[in-house]
């Protein structure tokens, strides 16, 4: 194996006066045998041998008393053993220093008028590495601290005062600090007088620190804008960018706005900003563009490759970068050029007929102005004489009669091999794919064969026997049964087989393989050679479904099933609820249960109270209560008394279980007349006389009175909290024990608070104290307010709150969805979407996943615009996707359909490939034609299916391809007649696709 880089260098600055004095520059390969190393500087080999001060540890680059001039450059590792040689990326080493000031007793004084505008300059000194930059005013450690009126520009270094006060006079030093070498300088002071001749006046900002016209700016990059100007009154700064795009929340602004960072610069964060600085004299601005740029990145590289000789070779690798990468090549460290056999073409190498001297270590180098990536793979060019080492035939191949059978001639040959056949002495006819295939195999076809196999270089040979075996009989199937929960039956299931077979049985129910050690409490397999009779011991209800048994020879897979319907008593009812109760009865309703496979025929009420033990039966209207009715009135209760109710189904098996309880209600008092029901008072007056003027004085008050009082007392504690644009949830604390009853609560809300006719009401009963308010508008003030309640009406309300809703969602889809699915892994990828000012900022998405025929819904919740989901199972998906924001969900794309092929499609697929066959459709080139003698897409999608769950089942147990036929075997048990049918007629396609299954990305259908 060629050398592989497994730690490349990286690029260095270091301190000119590090302590160490010694700098490590990293590189390891791994390869066989191991790598031996060298190193350029500049692109002039190292002489290491004659070097006293460089040194290599591993392949790593050791060099001790650092020279600023000697020592920078840039550094390449070269990785190199028999195999061929790889070049790493290409580091830089730099030193960082900062000299001092010149020598100077005193800066220049400045000299200004009160209110006008200066600039301090700096001038640092000669340096290398990043500088940052402040100022002392007077004496240290009295550091200028930067507002609105003063900023002090980390690009130049000057100090920007934008109107000059009296408190500003005095000297100031520039600091400048090197953040690698961490060393200071200071300058000379700078004196700052005020004039005598009067103060400035008020003028229009003058921008004085701007941006350039073109700024290249870095994927991933953080940008940063300086932005200050000078002016009286001071200047205000904002920012904007001319296209109108609000700034996403990533973006930041310090120093009173005039510096502006992007983090994690990305293409969409292009374009034209603009810096305004305004006061009331008027107002400037400063325009620069960002440009996006990126360095090389791979979306597509070589593989190592082994070819004989004479074959074509082609490679080709892709790029994404900003500007376009350009390409070149290398072999064993060197550039490849493109004469004679060589062709170099945009990231494309071809050598049509390759030899011996071509193999070795590869490298394709894509590189932009921002950067430079290479991607190695070795070729092997191999010259070898046939040999079965690693494919011989085997020694004993059976067949069934009047099956067909494919016998593979596959040698390791380079250049391939030619392969002809022998039947016993006799020669057959040549077939250039080196496949016999012997179709309605008859007991003639029983004989020794044998493939030879010649190229240049030699000649193989390897032979096998074949033996032909009766066909398998199944002699006793299983039949179809209905039975009742916990009795015992056997399914029988009998063959008559060929003596040379090997014959195994298993049983798989609903699909799945049923384990007898695991579940041996009800399975166990019964009979000998002959026989697989299952005994299913006490049936339960969950053991109702399609049992198959499964038949498996060396030649053939066959199956038979049967369905067993288990019948047991009904489940229980549910959500038993008392409709209506007076002194003596109660009217209930409820949901019915499962049936378990017999119809319910009736069902019994039993009630229970404090003053009896467990449940006893109530007399019902109707006294019989059927199958087909799920209300019915309890007669015959007793005043004053709480009761609890439950309902239990029958059917012909039997009576099931009970329901869970109703609710604990009490019946009413007999004392209250017909009329005197709760909250309600009978009143009479005589008859009304119309149409005349009567004068009266004032009637006599009457005051009625309810049979219980409202609540005196308001809850306290009321916190409402904000969910979303359209829902708010209410807490507060439970009203303490009062003499008055409390039943439940009042929560009425509205929109002002003048209580127009915007007033809503929510009650809830019991001794909740939360309650969610829904239906409401966004972005909208709402007073609420919290009373205790019970049959005589609402108390008094706690103290008004007022909360305002969130703005609402963004009514914007994520829009261009893409996926692709590999495997059972589907990715998704869509573009972000972005809030206005009247909606809430996204602050993420959520993935909505509905599989076909199914009610129940899963979601996945992220906060990127891509998402990778495992789909279990073969089955079909829809797919949706919204923005999720304070306010609540957005609006969802457009529903993305994801098929993936089911075994009802495969069968379906063979079916179309059988019909195809016979009807001759006319041959297309296709890398499977030798199969079945024609190019059929139906059938190539049946082997993408099934060779890769037979992948998947081969990676689970890690067997290697020549393991095959055992997992082929069992993996038939699986799927049935249909299933094994392919896989014994196409063994051979799925040996040859099965560790490497076809990759059908992003396919729909």
């Amino acid at each position: 194996q060629g050398p592989r880089l497994r730690t490349e260098p990286v690029d260095l600055v270091l301190p000119i006066n590090s302590p160490n004095q010694q700098a490590t520059i990293i590189c390891d390969a791994e390869g066989s045998p191991t790598p031996q190393y060298s190193w350029s500087l500049n692109g002039t080999l190292i002489d290491l041998e004659n070097d006293y001060r460089r040194r290599m540890s591993g392949g790593s680059l050791i060099i001790s008393n650092l020279d600023k001039d000697r020592d920078s450059g840039i550094y390449q590792c070269k990785a190199f053993n028999a195999r061929g040689a790889v070049l790493s990326r290409k580091a830089s080493v730099q030193f960082a220093y900062l000299d001092n000031f010149k020598t100077q007793t005193v800066r220049s004084t400045v000299n200004v008028r009160e209110g006008q505008g200066v600039v301090l300059l700096c001038g640092p000194p000669a340096h290398s590495g990043e500088l940052t930059f402040a100022w002392i005013f007077n004496q240290y450690p009295h550091f200028v601290q930067q507002d609105s009126r003063r900023f002090i520009s980390q690009e130049t270094g000057s100090l920007y005062i934008a109107k000059v006060e009296p408190s500003d006079v005095g000297n100031y030093t520039c600091v400048v600090n090197n953040t690698i070498t961490e060393e200071k300088v200071f300058s000379s002071p700078t004196p700052l007088v005020l004039r005598s001749d009067g103060v400035m006046g008020e003028y229009e900002p003058k921008i004085e620190v701007h941006f350039p016209d073109s700024i290249p700016a870095a994927k991933e990059s953080l940008v940063k804008l300086e932005c200050f100007a000078l002016g009286n009154p001071v200047p205000e700064i904002s920012w904007r960018r001319t296209s109108g795009v609000p700034f996403p929340s990533k973006v930041k602004t310090k120093n009173s706005n005039a510096v502006l960072e992007i983090p994690n610069f990305q293409q969409e964060d292009a374009g034209t900003y603009e810096c305004i600085a305004e006061n009331r004299r008027g107002k400037n601005a400063a325009r620069g563009r960002i440009s996006f740029h990126a360095k090389p990145h791979w979306f597509q590289t070589m593989a190592d490759t082994v070819l004989s000789i004479h074959q074509k070779l082609f490679w080709e690798c892709k790029a994404t970068g900003k500007p376009k990468p350009s390409y070149s090549w290398l072999k064993n460290g060197e550039h490849v050029i493109a004469q004679g056999r060589i062709q170099i073409e945009n990231g494309a190498l071809s050598i049509p007929t390759l030899n011996l001297s071509d193999s070795g270590m590869y490298q394709c180098v894509a590189e932009n102005k921002h950067g430079v990536i290479y991607s190695s793979a070795q070729l092997m060019v191999l010259a070898s004489p046939p040999s079965f080492s690693k494919s011989p035939l085997k020694a004993l191949v059976k067949a069934r009669l009047g099956s067909e059978v494919i016998l593979e001639c596959k040698p390791q040959a380079s250049p391939p091999a030619i392969s002809l056949w022998k039947k016993d002495n006799e020669m057959l006819q040549r077939n250039e794919s080196g496949t016999l295939k012997i179709t309605n195999v008859s007991r003639s076809d029983a004989a020794s064969y044998t493939c030879i196999a010649k190229n240049q270089f030699g000649s193989a040979s390897t032979t096998g026997r074949l033996l032909v075996t009766e066909p398998t009989r199944i002699t006793m199937r299983p039949t179809n049964l209905e039975i009742i929960v916990g009795e015992s039956i056997v399914l029988p299931c009998q063959i008559a087989s060929d003596p040379a077979l090997d014959v195994s049985f298993s049983w798989a129910f609903n699909g799945q393989l049923i384990d007898f050690q695991q579940d041996s409490d009800h399975f166990e397999r019964v009979g000998g050679t002959v026989s697989g009779d299952l005994m299913i011991r006490n049936i339960q209800l969950n053991h109702g479904g399609k049992y198959v048994c499964v038949i498996d020879t060396e030649v053939e897979n066959l199956s038979t099933s049967a369905i067993l319907i288990v019948k047991g008593p009904p489940g229980p009812p549910d959500k038993v609820t008392v409709e209506e109760i007076t002194d003596s009865t109660a009217q209930l309703s409820w949901t019915p249960g499962r049936d378990n496979g017999s119809p319910i025929t009736g069902y019994v009420i039993q009630g229970r109270t404090p003053f009896t033990v467990g449940w006893q039966a109530v007399e019902t209207v109707p006294e019989m209560v059927n199958g087909n009715t799920l209300t019915a009135t309890v007669v015959g209760l007793n005043a004053w008394v709480e009761y609890e109710f439950r309902v239990v189904a029958r059917n012909n098996v039997g009576l099931g279980e009970p329901s869970p309880a109703s609710a604990k209600t009490r019946t009413e008092d007999t004392s209250k007349s017909k009329h005197n029901r709760l909250n309600a008072a009978l009143l009479c007056w005589g008859k009304v006389i119309t149409h005349l003027r009567i004068i009266v004085p004032k009637s006599i008050i009457l005051t009625l009175c309810s049979l219980s009082q409202v609540p005196s007392v308001a809850p306290k504690r009321v916190v409402p909290r904000i969910v979303s644009a359209t829902q708010i949830e209410v807490i507060w604390e439970a009203v303490p024990d009062i003499a008055e009853r409390v039943l439940g609560y009042e929560v009425v809300y509205w929109e002002d608070d003048t209580k127009p006719d915007t007033v809503g009401k929510v009650r809830i009963s019991g001794n909740d104290t939360v309650v969610n308010i829904t239906g409401l508008n966004a972005n909208t003030a709402y007073y609420l307010a919290v009373s205790a309640c019970n049959t005589a009406g609402p108390g008094p309300q706690s103290v008004p709150i007022n909360i305002t809703t969130k703005k609402p969602p963004p009514d914007r889809a994520p829009l261009n969805v893409q996926w692709s699915m590999i495997g059972s892994t589907l990715s998704l990828h869509w573009d972000p979407v972005l809030a206005t000012e009247k909606e809430s900022h996204v602050t993420g998405y959520m993935v909505l996943l509905k599989r076909h025929r199914h009610n129940d819904l899963n979601y996945f919740v992220t906060n990127k615009t891509s998402v990778e989901l495992s789909l279990p199972g073969n089955d079909n998906y829809l797919i949706q996707i919204k923005a999720t924001s304070e306010g609540g969900e957005g609006a969802g794309s457009e529903p993305v359909h994801i098929h993936k092929l089911s075994e009802l499609a495969l069968a379906s697929c063979l079916r179309f490939a059988i019909k195809a066959r016979e009807k001759k459709v006319a041959k297309q080139p296709s890398s499977i034609e030798y199969v079945h003698g024609s190019s059929l897409l139906p059938l190539f999608l049946c082997m993408d299916f099934v060779s890769t769950h037979l992948n998947q089942e081969l990676k689970k147990k890690k067997l290697p391809c020549q393991k095959l036929h055992p997992e082929l075997n069992r993996l038939s048990r699986f799927v049935g007649t249909i299933l094994a049918y392919v896989l014994s007629r196409f063994k051979v396609c799925f040996e040859s696709f099965c560790c490497n299954p076809p990759n059908m990305q992003g396919r729909k259908s």
